[in-house]
């Protein structure tokens, strides 16, 4: 660049400092890149980072380093080629669903009891949009295989730990089958985060994540990223470039940082899940408990063989018994520690009403049919003392 000293005040206030030519450091921490253009010496690089033939950075839309360092980050993780990221989850998931060919005249078979935004994506769009969607048990591998073949679907979305009710995909099983049936499988891994489990490597051809929970873990960032092959990317990538759900650099930077913790975070949330979901299935105002980790739930041996051992995860759901809508109001509004909110993966513990929440754009019948019923409770195990959580919940449920 060109010697900017003998230029006026103004000019200098502009462009001092900027374009620095690269030192012989680099920074322990990945920086954050705020800026929306890159320059280069040459056109001819500049026309070579455009037409894909040069690695670099030209317009923040298309990429950046800050984003493309959590990207890096969150494919190795994963065991995947590459990533990419997004604003947020539902960008990820809708974004998955377009460049693996959900489109008019195709046909989609996910799990019903998905979360409630998902199934309204492809209720509420995908569905007016020409595209047949089939909602199937996952857990019932024939059921699964049966939708795929008669509607000779070429997508499969399942959970790997579904939401709300904590059902266990098993993944390499799905894999088979549809691609045995010339279908993709896409993963939402949010609820387990590749610490618990990484799909893409038991033949999943994408893994979508709402960073915004377990990956970045502190409740002060929205994103979403996809796991997958490099030919993939290519597609996801072209396809950002058009729709712009860009995941910015300050909250890339927040999610690269999440994630280095995220094997300490998950090694105390999943302790603390286990332990409340055993005192809960005793509490006698407890009708049911759904967590993986319990010896009593259906997909518990499967669990325990897909799972890094001796960890199931940190979320759970639980039923009080007899109550309605305003009974399940009255514990949350009587929680001194627990945190009401529609999130989860924080620090924090966090409870949720599905049915007026996470849910809420399904019908009554909807609900029902899912197995989503008012009593139901949703929590997110956060790190605080697990005798303290239990003991918010207990005095929350007595009163």
């Amino acid at each position: 660049m060109q010697d900017i000293s003998r230029k006026a005040f103004q000019t200098r206030a502009v462009h001092a400092g900027e374009r620095i030519p690269p030192a012989e450091y680099t920074p322990v921490s990945t920086p954050i890149w705020p800026t929306v253009g890159y320059t280069y010496e040459s056109m001819q690089d500049t026309d070579a980072v455009l037409g894909g033939e040069k690695p670099g950075f030209v317009y923040s839309r298309y990429a950046s380093p800050t984003v493309s360092a959590f990207e890096q980050a969150l494919a190795s993780l994963e065991g995947a080629d590459s990533a990419q990221a997004y604003s947020t989850g539902m960008a990820a998931i809708h974004a998955a669903l377009l460049v693996a060919g959900a489109r008019a005249g195709t046909s989609l078979v996910a799990a019903l009891d998905i979360y409630g935004a998902t199934y309204s994506l492809l209720r509420r769009l995908f569905s007016t949009l020409g595209v047949d969607v089939r909602l199937v048990d996952a857990t019932d591998l024939s059921a699964v295989e049966t939708a795929i073949q008669d509607t000779h679907a070429g997508l499969l979305l399942v959970e790997t730990i579904s939401n709300p009710l904590l059902k266990v995909a098993d993944i390499p099983a799905l894999a088979r089958l549809a691609h045995a049936n010339k279908a993709v499988l896409l993963v939402d891994n949010t609820f387990a985060s590749p610490f618990i489990y990484a799909p893409i490597q038991h033949g999943a051809d994408y893994v979508i994540h709402s960073a915004t929970k377990y990956i970045s873990g502190h409740g002060d960032v929205m994103a979403g990223v996809i796991a997958t092959s490099e030919e993939n990317k290519k597609k996801l990538y072209e396809m950002n470039k058009m729709i712009g759900a860009t995941l910015g650099p300050f909250e890339a930077w927040l999610a690269l940082r999440g994630l280095k913790t995220l094997p300490l975070r998950m090694r105390q949330q999943c302790q603390n899940a286990q332990q409340v979901a055993e005192w809960l299935s005793q509490h006698p105002h407890i009708s049911k408990v759904n967590y993986p980790g319990l010896p009593n739930h259906p997909q518990h041996l499967l669990a325990s063989q897909l799972f890094t051992p001796g960890y199931f995860g940190g979320m759970l759901s639980f039923e009080i018994a007899g109550a309605d809508k305003a009974a399940v109001f009255h514990f949350m509004e009587a929680l001194q520690l627990c945190i009401p909110a529609t999130t989860l993966g924080d620090v924090y513990s966090l409870v949720l009403h599905p049915a007026t929440s996470s849910h809420r754009s399904l019908t009554p019948e909807e609900r029902i049919q899912v197995g989503i019923p008012d009593g139901l409770v949703r929590l997110s195990a956060g790190i605080e003392d697990i005798a303290d959580i239990i003991a918010d919940l207990d005095q929350a449920l007595a009163a």
